[in-house]
């Protein structure tokens, strides 16, 4: 067993914080849910639908957007459905949950 110096260094990794802004109806909420399942991702969803103020408070922190999904990795606004494919296909959304 390696002590001191000499012992390997354990990487602690976190999954990042994902947060989606959607209605049950909108077939890119759902896909983009499908990505992040896929990738074992977990996620909080906020139905603007059944709740108003979370679509008052996806404008405000969307600054302005109105579609859905809104998608947040890390408080970070991320965009849509179409731009959350783009860092898929880039490899850049692994680094970002990985965060």
């Amino acid at each position: 067993m390696a002590t001191g110096v000499d012992a390997p260094i354990k990487r602690i990794s976190r999954m990042a914080t994902v947060e989606i802004y959607s209605k049950s109806w909108c077939p890119y909420c759902r896909m983009a849910k499908r990505l992040l399942e896929e990738k074992g991702q977990e996620f909080v969803e906020f139905d603007v639908e059944l709740d108003p103020g979370k679509y008052d408070e996806m404008l405000e922190r969307s600054r302005g957007r109105w579609t859905v999904p809104e998608i947040f990795i890390d408080g970070e606004l991320i965009g849509g459905f179409d731009e959350l494919r783009a860092l898929e296909a880039s490899g850049r959304l692994d680094e970002m949950l990985e965060s």
